[in-house]
């Protein structure tokens, strides 16, 4: 169980530099900066009029290390145009960090203009050689593209993970503490041009029809054998379930029992939390936490969702975005198996109440140690103003800044001009892009371009922390990482896959210290179980710690990690 006061370490009781982290006297701007970067990737969703379900999805977006070489790059998934429609050719997009603020689309010599109509991405090193590979989900079938040095490989058919099904938000974790990555795919519906139905709004024209009209889809386990292929174990771990349909899954240990477990945001469905029972096996507790449904026992349309300890309880709560006239749900973690839902009386859900919110996540974007949160927004609906005139098609996102106490500042208008702009977003991610240690943004537009945030302006300290597995997967998803704060209450972060909505952030662990220059030590929990406690760093550097070695490399943020 996570505790509440500092933890020992061999030089005594951590802390920040003796200090509390203090937030900084200005916010951060977020310049937009996707025409200077050289990012010019634009989704096709492939509308030509027939209002097909699937394009109101858009797709996902992906921080990740392709290369290795210590620079963020980025993925894009993309939809295509429907058979028999005329168009160019539409496929993901792979931009190369050339390590000076540009990037370089290099899809086509990484191996990865393959035709599909994607949706999610999940990144993963699933045969622990040390290069990132990369999982896209589609509306059937999937792609598994193994890293093979910066270059990609389609091993789709050998590994035997090419879902069948509408599939969306996926997650690597090793649920069974084996070393290795298991995949978690979500499912939609039972959709196809065939299967199409006529909805409508106005009673005369076709307009897209909800999910409620379609049977759902049941979620995919994939158990990783180890050598190349995996097992389909969804009847055998007990998570086969017909009735989901899934759009967001959040990696949590929402018990504290050191089994990862994973929660599924479902689109007029309830919601599940499958609790990792530790024997290969999970069971959906969602009910019995109070998550499932609203506070009025309705489901929602859950879209993105994210999983931190955003309170400092030691415990990870949830947030969730919904649709238009749900608002969003900020589930805290009461720590006895149950979570109340925080939004109703708070400024997150009065301002989200009339927005659509696909991705969202937390993150702590002014670095004072405290996880804010991100809500990307936009309508399924291109005609939703004719029938309900206060509800738009493109709306802006939403920054709720983290003042602590479970109190959240509506912000979203005091970060710059470009980032409050609307648009109709979907995927999104966060990313320490240009090596500088504070947290930029990447956003996904339906049928539209794709916009890249830089983060600017906080003078508080960070520490970037990249974990690497021995025992555990190589990746060290699922290890725990406390680092103290305000009179030595740890602060929290765990490396996962996944999270927001068909997305990923980078996978390593920014800590925001505020004032402080240096931390007093860190202590790690491994995939494994193994605890490991390390002396204290100065701030502003990245470091790399392998599982049992300790830091291995230290480096100024700036250059490369």
């Amino acid at each position: 169980m996570l505790r509440l006061i500092a933890f020992s370490l061999a030089a005594g009781v951590l802390a920040i530099g003796g200090q509390a982290a203090q937030p900084s006297a200005s916010l951060p701007q977020f310049a937009d900066v996707t025409t200077a970067a050289g990012i010019h990737f634009r989704h096709t969703s492939g509308a030509f009029g027939k209002k097909y379900l699937p394009e109101t999805l858009g797709s996902g977006v992906a921080f990740l290390d392709a290369d290795g070489d210590g620079w963020q790059d980025l993925l894009f998934v993309n939809g295509r145009t429907w058979p028999g429609q005329a168009g160019a050719a539409a496929y993901p997009a792979l931009y190369r960090n050339n390590g000076n603020g540009t990037f370089t689309d290099i899809t086509r010599i990484a191996g990865l203009a393959v035709e599909m109509y994607g949706m999610g991405v999940s990144v993963g090193d699933y045969d622990n050689d040390g290069d990132s590979d990369i999982y896209i989900t589609a509306l059937g079938p999937n792609h598994l593209f193994r890293n093979t040095g910066g270059k990609f490989e389609d091993v789709t058919a050998r590994a035997g993970v090419g879902d069948p099904g509408f599939s969306t938000g996926a997650v690597w974790f090793d649920y069974d503490r084996d070393g290795k990555l298991d995949l978690f795919v979500g499912n939609y519906v039972e959709w196809s041009v065939d299967k199409d139905l006529f909805c409508t709004l106005n009673g005369k024209s076709k307009s897209y029809c909800t999910p409620e009209s379609y049977k759902g889809q049941s979620p995919t386990l994939y158990h990783n054998n180890g050598d190349g292929t995996f097992e389909n174990v969804t009847r055998k771990a007990g998570v086969y379930d017909p009735a989901a349909k899934t759009l967001g899954l959040a990696l949590i240990d929402y018990d504290n029992d050191g089994l990862i477990d994973v929660f599924a945001a479902n689109d007029t469905q309830p919601n599940r939390l499958y609790r990792n029972k530790g024997d290969g096996t999970f069971t959906d507790v969602a009910v019995l936490a109070g998550i499932a449904f609203n506070e009025a026992g309705v489901a929602r349309a859950g879209m993105g969702t994210d999983a931190a300890d955003y309170d400092g309880s030691g415990r990870q709560s949830l947030i969730i975005g919904n649709f238009a006239n749900e608002m969003m749900a900020l589930y805290s973690n009461e720590g006895n198996g149950l979570f109340i839902d925080e939004a109703p009386t708070s400024t997150i859900g009065r301002a989200s109440l009339l927005r659509l919110t696909f991705s969202c996540f937390f993150f702590d974007f002014d670095l004072d140690g405290l996880p804010d949160i991100f809500a990307a927004n936009g309508h399924v609906a291109d005609d939703i103003s004719t029938v309900q005139p206060t509800i738009t098609y493109a709306q802006p996102p939403h920054v709720f800044r983290n003042l602590g106490n479970k109190k959240f500042d509506d912000v979203s208008t005091r970060l710059g001009a470009s980032l409050a702009k609307p648009a109709v977003a979907r995927g999104a991610a966060y990313g320490d892009y240009d090596n500088d240690g504070d947290l930029d943004l990447v956003i996904a537009a339906n049928n539209g371009p794709a916009r890249l945030f830089r983060n600017d302006g906080t003078a508080n300290h960070r520490l970037r922390l990249s974990l690497v597995g021995s025992t555990s997967n190589r990746d060290a998803i699922g290890a725990k990482v406390r680092v103290a704060r305000l009179s030595g209450v740890p602060v929290l972060a765990m490396v996962k896959t996944g999270s927001s909505y068909l997305s990923q952030s980078e996978r390593a662990v920014t800590i925001g210290l505020g004032t402080a220059t240096k931390v007093g030590g860190i202590e790690i929990t491994w995939p494994t179980g193994k605890v490991e406690r390390l002396p204290g760093v100065a701030a502003d550097q990245s470091i790399t710690i392998v599982e049992g070695k300790g830091v291995v490399k230290s480096v100024p943020l700036g250059t490369k990690s």
